[in-house]
Formats: C-alpha cells, structure tokens, sequence
C-alpha cells in the first residue's frame, strides 16, 4: 500500500474570517478564500479555520468543511451536542448548500445535473478522479444565472458562465471535478483544469464560493437560511 505525502504548503492568509452569527449553540461564519477549514500535519499549515476559531469559542468543532481555495459559509458547532446533532443532519443530506462558480467557457443548457461517480486514488493524490467501479455516489445540480464575455488585457474575449451549484452529496472536490466532467472547469481551478492559458493573466482565486446554507437549528428547531452574497 503506497503512502500518500502531502507537501502543500499553504500561503499566509491575511484575510479574516467573519462572524455572521452567533449564539451559544452555535455560529455561522464565512470564511475567506486560500484558508484551510482544519490544521494541517505540517506545523507550517497550523493556520486554518478551525485554529483561529477555537480561540474565540473554546471546544468548537467543525461540522463540514470548505476546501483552501473555496469561500462563504460554514456552521460551526460550539458543544459536543451540537456538533452530533448538525453532523446527523448533514449525513442525513438535510442541509441545502447553495455555490456560486464562475466556469471556462458558455454552457450550452440552461440547467442540469451532473451524475459522476468519486473515487481516490493515491497515485493521483491530491487529486480525485471520475470512476463508475471504485467510485462513491455524487451528484450535482447546476443553474446558469448569466453568460459573459470577460476582457483579457490583450483585448482577448474570454466567455464565463456565472452558474449556482447544489450538492446533492458532499465528495471531496466534487463541485471541482464535476464542472470538469461538464466540460466547463471551475475558473482558478488549478487541481481540475480551471487556470487561464498561458501568457494570460491568472485568475486570482478559485472562484467558488459558499453562498447559501439551509438547516434546522437543534435546539430552536426553526429553520436557519443563511445567504452570503459571492464577492465575484
């Protein structure tokens, strides 16, 4: 059995994370793009979500997690309680989350889903990969909200389609490798095929972002919808 080694050091982020609410069950963040949800092994990725929260909110926990490159919201839980109780929900697949993704080139259907099998592989690692056999179940809706013509600094026309994304399962980079799959990779998407071509400029960011989140709050029990507007 080979050893997967990860060597990925993440940049300093100098970027806050913002506490969109809070009560003493829980709280709702949005987390900025190029932070790691949890520490890594290597004492140079300690910065992350989870390190700098846990100074804030003693024996908080994550619920779910955003990839580095990905933003917007997360739930984070502040008990032991809470945390089984949202991570049921969440295995349950009772929380709605909602993305917004710039995606390479102009969609041709209006709406669609994307039903592609994930699998690991080591040999590939970090990346994953499409795979019917080895593969877990994923699925993924997607909604085109506009097409535009971006202008490079060359004058060259580059077609986006503005799309929101809703998970129906929760993969590792299945929202990435499934716009791959469609055709029209993630823009800043350097893992899937979403960099710009050479000589141009380069996306800033991966421009994926965590703007909805629906779920039913485990002590009040009403419905929690939080939205954060896509910085872009």
């Amino acid at each position: 059995m080979s050893t997967i080694i990860d060597t990925f050091i993440a940049p300093p982020c100098h970027d806050k994370i913002e506490i969109l609410y809070q009560d003493e069950h829980l709280a709702l963040i949005n987390k900025p793009a190029g932070l790691l949800s949890l520490s890594g092994k290597n004492p140079q990725n300690l910065d992350s979500v989870h390190h700098r929260l846990v100074q804030i909110f003693p024996g908080c926990t994550l619920v779910h997690r955003l990839d580095f490159g990905t933003s917007g919201l997360m739930v984070i839980a502040l008990n032991k309680t809470i945390n089984a109780a949202l991570c049921q929900q969440f295995s349950q697949r009772a929380v709605t989350k909602v993305y917004s993704a710039l995606l390479c080139g102009h969609l041709d259907d209006n709406h669609g889903v994307i039903d592609a099998a994930i699998a690991k592989d080591p040999a590939l690692f970090p990346l994953m990969s499409i795979c019917a056999i080895r593969g877990k179940p994923a699925r993924s809706h997607y909604q085109v909200v506009e097409r535009v013509d971006h202008t490079l600094e060359d004058g060259t026309l580059l077609p986006l389609t503005r799309v929101q994304l809703t998970p129906e399962t929760g993969r590792t980079h299945q929202l990435r490798i499934h716009c791959q799959q469609l055709g029209h990779p993630i823009l800043g998407c350097d893992l899937y095929g979403g960099r710009l071509l050479p000589g141009t400029e380069q996306a800033p960011r991966l421009m994926l972002h965590a703007s909805e989140l629906h779920f039913v709050h485990p002590i009040g029990e009403e419905w929690i919808r939080a939205r954060h507007a896509s910085p872009f």
